[in-house]
């Protein structure tokens, strides 16, 4: 038996050959510091060296790990910018098409509107239209019923005066005036009696006195009627028949032709 059979082993286990390169690595590089510091040192200064530097020496594989990463980052940069532009134009797009939508609901609602509008107008003036024939038939039957009353019932001086009374329809209001071409009330009542010779006092207040008071249920073709007391009338017309009278109302009428039922007068005198 050896006399080192029972002395355990110290030996270290084997190191890969990955660590012993850079151990060697380092050591070479240990030792070649060593050496330069030996011979740049003076011949006395020889002592023993108790500090030492390791240097890392970066491998292949790492170098190429950097560059794979960098690039990796500058494709997804890359990527992430080209999203955004993509979401970019989308959402423009579709603003685009919300202005483009909203405008034409907007152009649609106001072509309806002014489909709406035409109508009514055409309607309106339809109706107009139909009011104003209606007018227009009404007026011709009652010229027709007041030629047929003068015709039959009016003789004499109160045809004359009916007659020219009919005749001043559509003449103006002022004020004073006599006639031919404008009358106040009393100015054409004396005016169609001048027609028969018959010559009335000017103003209203005296022609409501002058003659018979006659009740408005026995009025005859000629009669004066007047507005207000006799003596003190303020208004005075010539009754043509037919439940009608003519007067010169005010400037804003002129000399018409009304019903008894537009303005029911307060009595009558009769001259003729």
């Amino acid at each position: 038996m050896s006399h080192t059979a029972h002395i355990p082993s110290h030996r270290k286990p084997r190191r890969s050959a990955s660590k012993v390169s850079l151990r060697a690595g380092v050591a070479g590089g240990v030792l070649s510091t060593i050496a330069l510091a030996g011979a740049a040192a003076p011949a006395n200064a020889a002592q023993p060296v108790t500090e030492t530097i390791e240097m890392p020496t970066l491998t292949g594989n790492l170098a190429t790990t950097a560059a794979a990463t960098v690039q990796a980052t500058k494709t997804v940069a890359a990527d992430l910018q080209l999203q955004a532009a993509q979401d970019a134009a989308a959402s423009s797009a579709a603003k685009d098409a919300k202005k483009a939508k909203d405008d034409a609901e907007q152009k649609a609602a106001e072509a309806k509107a002014k489909a709406e509008a035409a109508a009514k107008a055409k309607a309106a003036a339809a109706e107009r239209a139909s009011r104003s024939a209606e007018r227009t038939t009404l007026s011709a039957a009652a010229s027709t019923a007041t030629s047929t009353f003068k015709a039959s019932n009016a003789t004499g001086s109160a045809a004359a005066i009916v007659n020219f009374a009919l005749a001043q329809v559509g003449k103006a209001y002022v004020s004073g005036a006599t006639g031919s071409s404008a009358y106040d009330c009393s100015g054409l009542v004396q005016a169609a009696y001048r027609q028969v010779g018959v010559d009335l006092p000017r103003v209203s207040q005296d022609q409501s006195a002058t003659g018979t008071q006659v009740s408005l249920s026995n009025l005859q073709p000629g009669d004066i009627l007047y507005w207000g007391s006799s003596g003190s009338a303020y208004h005075v017309a010539i009754y043509v028949g037919g439940g009608n009278f003519v007067g010169a109302q005010n400037p804003s009428t002129g000399v018409v032709e009304r019903s008894l039922d537009w303005d029911q007068p307060t009595g009558a005198v009769r001259v003729l």
